[in-house]
This record gives C-alpha cells, sequence and structure tokens, in this order.
C-alpha cells in the first residue's frame, strides 16, 4: 500500500455534505486541511492515502467530531519517530494533550501537559513552556476548574511575559472570575504592546469584553467587540503556536447574547466556530462551542435543535472525565431539556 502525507479520502466530501443535509443544526467535521498543519512532523511513511483506514478515519459527523482521535494517533506516532529530537517532543506532548482535552479526558491531558512543560524545561526553551501552561489555563477555565486555571495561568505567567502568553492567561483568568488579576494583565499588554494590531484590535477588546461580562455590563461588551470585528477570523500566532486563541471574540460576543436573552444572535455567533473548524483545530472553544450553541437554541425556544446539540456536545464527551464542572452542568440541563 503506497504512502504519502493524508490525502482526501474517497466519498469524504459527500459524505460530509450528506450529513450536514441531514442534520443542518449540526456543526460539520473539521475540513482536512485543518488537520494537515498539526501533522507537520509526520514523515512520508506514516499515514496510508488508500483503502478503508483513510476513510474511517476521516468520515468526520457533525456530532460525533472524530477528528481528535485521528490526530491522537498521528501524534503518538511523530512521537515515536521524533525521539531523537528532543526539542520536538514537548510539541508533541502538548498537542496530544490538546486533543485529549477535546473530548474530555482531562486527566491525560493534564498528565500529558505536565510531561510537554518538563520537556521543554529541560530542552531550555522557556517561551515553548509557558505557552504550553497557558494552554492549560485556558482550557481549565473552559471546563469550569478555576482553581486549576488561575494556578496554570500564573505558572505561565512566571515563565514569560510575551504577549501570547499574557493574552492566554488575562483571557483564563477573565473566565474564572479573576478580574483584578485580568485586568492587570491587559493593561500590561496595552501599554507594551501600544501599535499591535493583533493585540488593539482583536486580544483586548476580546479581554475588554468578557470583563464586562463579568460586571454584567452586557452593553459595554459589545461596544468593546465592535473592533475586532474586522480581525476576528483570523488566525493568530497562538493558534499557530501552540494551537490556542482563535475566534475568541466570536466566542465572547455568542457569550454576550446569551447574557442579553438573544438566543437567535447567540446561535449565529456559535456557529461561526463550526463553520471555521479549521482555525479552531483542537482549542477547547470548538468543543465549549458546542454546549453554548444547545444553550442558543434552547433560549430561542428550539427544544429539537437544542436537544440535537446537547446531544453533538455529551457524544463527543462520551468517555470525558465524570466529574468536569462543565459536564456536570451540561448533563443536567439536557435532562431538563428532556422533562
Amino acid at each position: 500500500m503506497p504512502f504519502r502525507r493524508l490525502a482526501a479520502a474517497p466519498g469524504e466530501r459527500e459524505t460530509r455534505d450528506r450529513a450536514e443535509r441531514e442534520q443542518p443544526h449540526r456543526p460539520s467535521g473539521l475540513p482536512q486541511h485543518a488537520v494537515l498543519p498539526l501533522m507537520s512532523n509526520l514523515t512520508s511513511d506514516v499515514i496510508p492515502t488508500e483503502g478503508p483506514r483513510v476513510t474511517a478515519t476521516l468520515e468526520f459527523s457533525g456530532g460525533g467530531g472524530h477528528w481528535p482521535g485521528v490526530f491522537l494517533r498521528a501524534a503518538r506516532e511523530s512521537r515515536r519517530l521524533a525521539r531523537r529530537r528532543s526539542e520536538g517532543d514537548n510539541w508533541i506532548s502538548h498537542m496530544e494533550a490538546l486533543a485529549l482535552a477535546y473530548s474530555g479526558r482531562l486527566q491525560q491531558a493534564r498528565n500529558t501537559s505536565r510531561r510537554a512543560v518538563a520537556e521543554a524545561q529541560q530542552a531550555a526553551q522557556r517561551e515553548r513552556a509557558a505557552q504550553w501552561e497557558t494552554a492549560a489555563a485556558l482550557r481549565e477555565a473552559f471546563f469550569g476548574n478555576a482553581y486549576e486555571a488561575r494556578r496554570r495561568a500564573t505558572a505561565a505567567l512566571n515563565l514569560s511575559k510575551n504577549r501570547e502568553v499574557e493574552y492566554a492567561a488575562a483571557f483564563a483568568l477573565a473566565l474564572t472570575g479573576d478580574d483584578p488579576r485580568s485586568e492587570a494583565v491587559a493593561n500590561d499588554l496595552e501599554r507594551r504592546f501600544p501599535e499591535d494590531t493583533s493585540i488593539r484590535f482583536r486580544d483586548l477588546p476580546a479581554l475588554r469584553a468578557r470583563l464586562a461580562l463579568n460586571r454584567g455590563d452586557v452593553t459595554k461588551a459589545f461596544e468593546q467587540l465592535q473592533a475586532a470585528i474586522p480581525n476576528e477570523l483570523g488566525v493568530p500566532r497562538s493558534r499557530l503556536e501552540g494551537g490556542f486563541g482563535a475566534l475568541y471574540p466570536i466566542y465572547v460576543r455568542g457569550q454576550a447574547y446569551l447574557a442579553a436573552h438573544q438566543g437567535t444572535a447567540a446561535t449565529m455567533e456559535f456557529q461561526k466556530i463550526f463553520d471555521h473548524t479549521g482555525i479552531v483545530v483542537s482549542d477547547p472553544v470548538g468543543a465549549i462551542a458546542r454546549l453554548q450553541l444547545g444553550r442558543a437554541f434552547a433560549l430561542s425556544g428550539e427544544k429539537v435543535r437544542a436537544k440535537g446539540a446537547y446531544t453533538d456536545f455529551l457524544t463527543l464527551w462520551r468517555e470525558a472525565d465524570a466529574d468536569i464542572p462543565i459536564l456536570k452542568q451540561a448533563k443536567e440541563e439536557y435532562t431538563n431539556l428532556k422533562d
């Protein structure tokens, strides 16, 4: 069987299009081109391009979101091939952690993240170690583990104060309600990077808007997010280097619409995340946005579509750790929705 880098499986597009027609409320699967950048360490003898194996791994369903498993297997194979390159090992460990967390396997993700950070520090890659810590902080924040998110954010900031680390740490702190520390880091970003377009017109608006929502000021949140509109679909450096940080202004706007009890508008924002899965890839925002979409449909009175979105999330997290706070909330909300 010939081998080369991952190519489109026969019938993949038709399968995806058919699924979208049959279940229009469900987000489409991850496009093939979104997997390729994360597989850049694979050599040419890893993944077959013919036969049932490719078809099985690349037929994505909107609800199942099977691609993290594909990436996890590829990342582990990359690890085997990269043993001789210690500097690359921590990148692979980090990507494994992202894939594990995306499907809710939090304890495994934590262990893998710790390994990634340790490997980066052993390789004298302090900036990388800080990025891996911030990614872990974001994951914990999205999942509702405030204490752990704050701890990891602090660890990241102790390692580095670069702009990607500060932004992600501040965002994680904002998600946990630690407004004073988040505001302090946001102010530092504004002071140090006054001419940085990404900071001024994407990162800070998302941060300031999330902080406004924490104060219950929905109007201010919408005002802050106006500045991000021209840039919010861009791929930030943090996403390219660490797999996190993409489409956060859109996510926050969706949260703002939920807070304003505008369910239909909220669904449009969260749907944007699914429409750009090639940008999000394995960022936990992609998994949690499924749940938020269910909440938005429920708020709009679209009970059937809400059930579908909740089912998508719970199916994706069918092997998730049972004690994750946001999973407990999702299960309770879904039960109430069925009553």
